[in-house]
C-alpha cells in the first residue's frame, strides 16, 4: 500500500518534470525564432540600401539633364558662339552701305530735278484781248509737261506772213528767268500799235505765230505755237511784246 503511494508520487513528479521541460523548450524556440527574425531585418534593410545606392548599369547610361543657363548656344554666321541663356541669338544680315544708299538717292534726285526749255510741245499758249491798257493783247503760256521748264527772254512773234519778228520791249526784262513748274503759267503783253501817225498804217491780222527763245540770247527752241487772233486785231511796226512775267499784272503794266 505504501509502495503504491510512492510509485504514484514518482510518476506524478516525472510527469510534472516532463511538462516543465516541454514548456521551457517552447519558450526557447520562440525566443530563437524572434531573434532570428530580428537579425534578418537589418540584413534586408542593408540590401535595400545597397540597391538604392547602386548606380545604374553602364549599358544604360543616364541622359544628362541640361542645367538652366548652361545650354551651349548655336554658332552664329560669324563663327563665334553666343553666351547661352536658352535663347538663340541670330546675326542680322549685312546692312546696305551708305554708298549704295547715296547712289539710290542721287539717282532719284537727278530724275526729279531735270528741267527743260518751255516750247510749243510742253506748254499750252493762248492769246486774249484786254480792255486795259487799250490796244493790248495778253499772251499766256502754261506748262503742261511733267518737268519744270524755263521761259527764257521774250516770245518771238510773227503776225500772219510777216517776215520780221515783232519788236521786244527791253525795259520789261525781269530780274530772273521765269521758271514754270508743271501747271504754272507765265504772261506777256502785246502792245499792238505805237503812237498814231508815227509809222505805216496799222494792218489787220488773223494769225499769230509764237516762237520760244532758247537759253542762249537770240536762239529759238523747239516748236512754235500757232494761234488764232481775236476778231478785228490790227498791228503796226511800232508795237511791242514784253518779256515773260510771272504775274499778269506785271505784264500788263507796260
Amino acid at each position: 500500500m505504501r509502495s503504491n503511494r510512492i510509485r504514484t508520487t514518482v510518476i506524478a513528479a516525472t510527469a510534472l518534470l516532463a511538462a516543465l521541460s516541454l514548456t521551457a523548450c517552447g519558450a526557447d524556440n520562440g525566443n530563437s525564432e524572434s531573434s532570428k527574425a530580428g537579425a534578418a531585418a537589418p540584413v534586408a534593410n542593408t540590401i535595400d540600401k545597397q540597391a538604392t545606392s547602386q548606380p545604374e548599369s553602364p549599358s544604360r547610361p543616364r541622359s544628362a539633364t541640361p542645367k538652366a543657363g548652361a545650354t551651349e548656344a548655336p554658332v552664329t554666321n560669324s563663327g563665334t558662339k553666343t553666351s547661352g541663356s536658352g535663347t538663340t541669338k541670330h546675326t542680322a544680315p549685312p546692312a546696305r552701305t551708305d554708298a549704295n544708299k547715296a547712289g539710290t538717292t542721287a539717282g532719284t534726285a537727278t530724275s526729279s530735278t531735270k528741267t527743260a526749255t518751255c516750247t510749243g510741245s510742253n506748254t499750252r499758249t493762248s492769246v486774249s484781248k484786254v480792255t486795259r491798257p487799250i490796244n493790248h493783247l495778253l499772251l499766256t503760256v502754261t506748262n503742261t509737261g511733267n518737268r519744270t521748264c524755263y521761259a527764257y527772254y521774250a516770245p518771238k512773234l510773227r503776225f500772219d506772213d510777216a517776215q520780221a519778228v515783232f519788236p521786244i520791249l527791253e525795259d520789261s526784262q525781269p530780274q530772273a528767268v521765269v521758271t514754270l513748274n508743271p501747271g504754272e503759267s507765265a504772261y506777256a503783253s502785246i502792245g499792238l500799235t505805237g503812237e498814231p501817225g508815227a509809222g505805216p498804217a496799222p494792218r489787220k491780222a488773223t494769225h499769230l505765230q509764237v516762237n520760244f527763245a532758247g537759253k542762249n540770247p537770240g536762239s529759238t527752241s523747239g516748236t512754235a505755237a500757232e494761234l488764232n487772233l481775236p476778231a478785228n486785231t490790227v498791228w503796226d511796226d511800232n508795237g511791242f511784246v514784253t518779256y515773260w512775267q510771272t504775274e499778269m499784272s506785271d505784264a500788263l503794266q507796260y
